[in-house]
């Protein structure tokens, strides 16, 4: 049963609970009793009520010879005080106080939903730029930012911090005191580790901000009993106005400007390279097209000679064929004993064979005069004169004919177009180029200007 009802001692009964709107840790008191005024500060009627908000917890604290004992009582909770929610005080009930007078406890309410933060500023130290040449240049520093934490181990919180007279401005105090241990070496650890050049020290902010974060939070944990919820690096300063910021700054500059320098020579002998590489390939395309086309000459010519030659060794086959022809209408082929005279069927078979001979021969004169008439009217083939094109200012191709034809039409090649190819001294638009002119007979002139109203 419960062991509190209407009070044996008279006086008001308590109603404790916390009306406070920011708080972490706040103790509570009675009604008009100020911090370490009487003892009554820590007296609580039997029949008082407890009020504990969702998200809170009330520890009630008693002080006793083997040490402090506490009672937790975790929100949301309304109600008499009973037995059964304190375990502490239902021993203690009947022999303390005998269940006739108020007994002491300590209340302290915290607030578990609270999302505490403090802003935080390290001053000045020293960080020193990880390149070479630079580390004899120590530059100030300082860091600034937010951190944002909560309680949710009551329990561990209530061991590791005395409730008693709790300030939070001292406890926030303390975590400053413990981040400021912790930033400093790991700003200068990710300036190192990251190569991280001083005039560029913003680059590093989420490096550092992940590298505190990790260490901060078991810390908190460990020392304070908080859970840390989040923290913000919000400024990485650099002094300015220090002499060796001012010389590390001006180094830099004087290192990128070589830098630059140096990277536009680069790119002035590789274009340099790749345009005497180009020339080397486009001459090399030249000779190989015109050894092509004397072969072809060459081909041409000797299957001309070929057919000719041909021609002789069939005509001598002809006139030999003729001249045994003659000869045959003398042949005897059996009409007489005495061999000679004419011989009709001799004669006969000559003709015969004459006239074969005869459409023989002209259908490979035929043959062969519309083959060498065939091989005179082809003209050797035109070697292809390609071109490099400007475009967008980076070099193009080498194209040949039809392929600008193609950039004209799409608008990328113009008589405005600077153009080059072997044997030019130097780059020059399409339009000073005679050879280019026909690409741009053909372009549709634009419309006429309107006629003005009289």
């Amino acid at each position: 049963m419960g062991i509190f009802g209407k009070g044996n001692s008279g006086g008001l009964m308590n109603v404790i609970r916390c009306d406070q709107e920011e708080y972490l840790v706040w103790k509570w008191r009675p009604e008009g009793q100020a911090v370490n005024s009487t003892s009554r500060e820590n007296s609580i009627r039997y029949g008082s009520s407890l009020r504990v908000k969702d998200g809170e917890v009330a520890v009630f604290v008693y002080n006793q010879k083997g040490g402090a004992e506490p009672d937790y009582i975790v929100g949301p909770y309304d109600d008499v005080l009973k037995t059964a929610n304190f375990p502490v005080l239902a021993n203690l009930v009947g022999t303390a106080w005998g269940g006739s007078s108020p007994f002491q406890a300590e209340v302290y309410f915290i607030n578990l939903q609270k999302n505490n933060q403090i802003n935080f500023g390290i001053p000045y130290f020293d960080v020193f730029d990880p390149r070479p040449n630079f580390a004899d240049l120590p530059i100030p520093l300082a860091v600034t930012g937010t951190i944002t934490f909560n309680i949710t181990d009551y329990r561990g919180f209530i061991k590791l911090n005395r409730l008693v007279n709790f300030e939070l401005d001292n406890f926030r105090n303390q975590i400053k005191a413990a981040l400021s241990r912790i930033i400093r070496p790991t700003v200068l650890s990710v300036i190192k580790e990251k190569c991280v050049p001083i005039v560029q020290i913003d680059i590093a902010r989420p490096a550092i901000n992940d590298k505190i974060e990790s260490d901060l939070k078991s810390r908190l944990e460990s020392d304070f009993g908080v859970n840390l919820k989040a923290i913000d690096i919000e400024g990485l300063n650099i002094d300015k106005d220090s002499p060796n910021y001012r010389k590390l700054q001006k180094l830099t500059i004087d290192i990128a400007s070589d830098t630059m320098q140096a990277q536009a020579e680069v790119n002035i002998k590789n274009l340099q390279d790749t345009q005497r590489i180009n020339a080397e390939n486009m001459e090399e395309t030249l000779r190989v097209q015109r050894e092509e086309a004397q072969r072809a000459q060459r081909l041409q010519t000797e299957t001309n000679f070929i057919g000719a030659h041909s021609i002789d060794v069939q005509a001598d086959v002809l006139k030999t064929g003729a001249q045994n022809l003659g000869q045959m209408g003398s042949m005897n082929m059996g009409g007489g004993s005495g061999g000679g005279g004419m011989n009709p069927a001799g004669m006969m078979t000559g003709m015969m064979v004459g006239g074969a001979m005869g459409q023989q021969m002209a259908g490979m004169m035929n043959n062969l005069g519309q083959q060498m008439q065939g091989g005179m009217n082809t003209p050797p083939p035109v070697p292809q004169v390609q071109y490099h094109v400007l475009i967008n200012g980076q070099q193009a191709g080498p194209y040949q004919t039809p392929q600008l034809q193609q950039l004209v039409q799409n608008g990328q090649l113009t008589q405005q177009t600077y153009v080059w190819k072997p044997g030019m001294a130097n780059w020059d638009i399409a339009g000073n180029i005679q050879e280019l002119s026909g690409l741009f007979s053909n372009m549709t002139p634009p419309p006429p200007p309107p006629v003005p109203n009289v």
